[in-house]
């Protein structure tokens, strides 16, 4: 079978979150049961990572989109790992900026819709023009949400492509692509499909909402996920959409990449450990300590954050409590992360309030935060809502314990704590609440201290936990043959 995938981000080439996660995995896990397998993302020219040999592949590609208006590109090539061939698509005009989705001040491209119009119509375009020939095109998240409508409505001519099977993953449904129709004469769009049902939303556009109309399967990426988006307040407004999809709406729970994730062979840690010999993960947590300014004692547990600041991660919450607790508990914490401008703020001046308590880094780092993820003892995510998450998983790989709030894929992949019998892989709270996030740590520390045996026992059993793309793949597989 071929497939195409169309995303803003891959890693390793560019990434801000899941997404990219995702899109480098589960293309290649594709690819390692047989199917040939293209990736196509936009050449981000300040972002794009500077390890990967990239090489022209067409100097220039005309894209048509509405209102008679021709764009003009290149694109670009790459083969990382050698499994996947990965093209990108190069427009000055629309990527060569320093941000991705947003400015340095965190607010969005004002022609956000345009620039990922024309890429999702650039993507088809690029397969029109080579020997690719999908049976599949399966489109990410709003960005390029766009393809399926494309792929449905538009004269692909001989190409094959109005023929392939439109796929459409959302990650997040909190972000949608509305914005205000006069894009839809540059998309190209015939404005009968600007209906309540297709795009309209509340008088603006919703790219989201059109590419779940289009599509021939959507997929998100946990199965609590896809049950809290049929109803209530985290369908934001798409519920009554992903409901008339009804078998064609299905949550995979995301995979990993063991590869990258594994303290047995992670290369961005002080010493590797495995479930066998912890001693590895002690050298691991004294490097944290020493490079997050935390008292080095290695009898202190210590929690670990990475993560976006935005609403969604109900970090905001845990603000209003990290210093209630490591004043009331012996307890630090090692704090990665960037986004909205206030939580940088509290997260970069608490550190100076709390020394040795509390230690933070406002940004991302890929070998900083391997090394959250090996040094810390437990790892909180009081997310408000979280389609998959993937560091909760990475955490039980190195048994790290989870903390986190019982929605979406954290509920999914995290097994409740049980004190009669230490069994479970993390601990879960209900309510977002300051006092919640207190007394679920609380639960954590007092186990940490009072009873060692079952955090061992605990640990043991994360670490045994198998979140792989292997049977994730075989799930995209099966809609892959609907």
């Amino acid at each position: 079978m071929k497939i195409a995938f169309i995303a803003s981000e891959c890693y390793p080439f560019v990434k801000t979150g899941g997404l990219a996660d995702v899109v480098g995995s589960l293309s290649q896990a594709l690819a390692t049961l047989g199917h040939e397998v293209a990736v196509i993302i936009p050449y981000y020219k300040k972002n794009i990572s500077q390890n990967i040999e990239i090489s022209p592949f067409f100097d220039t590609m005309c894209v048509h989109m509405g209102s008679g208006i021709e764009e003009w590109c290149s694109v670009k090539t790459a083969m990382p790992g050698r499994k996947v061939r990965v093209f990108l698509i190069e427009s000055d005009k629309y990527f060569f900026r320093d941000g991705l989705y947003c400015d340095s001040f965190n607010n969005d491209f004002q022609d956000n819709p345009y620039r990922f119009a024309f890429f999702s119509r650039a993507a088809l375009q690029l397969l029109r023009d080579t020997d690719f020939r999908p049976d599949v095109i399966h489109a990410h998240d709003w960005q390029t949400a766009a393809v399926c409508a494309y792929m449905k409505t538009w004269d692909w001519g001989e190409s094959g492509i109005d023929k392939a099977k439109a796929v459409l993953t959302i990650h997040n449904i909190g972000y949608q692509g509305i914005y205000g129709a006069d894009c839809l004469d540059y998309c190209g769009f015939d404005w009968k499909f600007f209906t309540s049902d297709i795009f309209e939303d509340y008088g603006r556009v919703n790219f989201l909402k059109g590419g779940i109309h289009f599509a021939d399967f959507v997929t998100t990426v946990s199965p609590k996920y896809a049950e809290e988006t049929l109803g209530g307040s985290q369908s934001y407004g798409l519920a009554p959409y992903l409901r008339s999809k009804n078998e064609r709406y299905l949550g995979i729970l995301n995979g990993v990449d063991y590869s990258v994730w594994d303290p047995k062979t992670d290369k961005n840690i002080p010493e590797n450990f495995s479930a066998r010999s912890f001693k590895g993960k002690a050298a691991c947590k004294r490097e944290l300590q020493r490079r997050f300014g935390l008292t080095e004692d290695e009898n202190i547990p210590v929690i670990g954050v990475v993560s976006r600041f935005a609403y969604q991660k109900g970090l905001d919450i845990l603000a209003k409590t990290v210093g209630r607790i490591v004043d009331s508990m012996v307890v630090q914490f090692a704090i990665m992360g960037s986004g909205e401008a206030e939580l940088e703020n509290f997260f970069r001046w608490i550190p100076g309030e709390k020394h040795g308590k509390i230690g933070s880094f406002i940004g991302y780092s890929d070998e900083m935060s391997h090394l959250v993820e090996a040094g810390s003892d437990f790892f909180i995510m009081p997310s408000r809502y979280e389609p998959c998450g993937l560091n909760q998983i990475y955490s039980l790989k190195y048994g790290t314990l989870p903390i986190v709030r019982n929605t979406g894929g954290l509920s999914d992949t995290v097994q409740q704590y049980c004190e009669a019998d230490g069994s479970g892989t993390g601990f879960k709270f209900d309510y977002l609440s300051p006092d919640a996030i207190f007394d679920t740590v609380g639960w954590a520390v007092s186990t940490y201290f009072d009873r060692p045996k079952h955090i061992e026992k605990m640990r043991k059993a994360a670490m045994k936990c198998d979140f792989s793309w292997k049977n994730s793949a075989k799930e995209y597989e099966k809609i892959y043959k609907f």
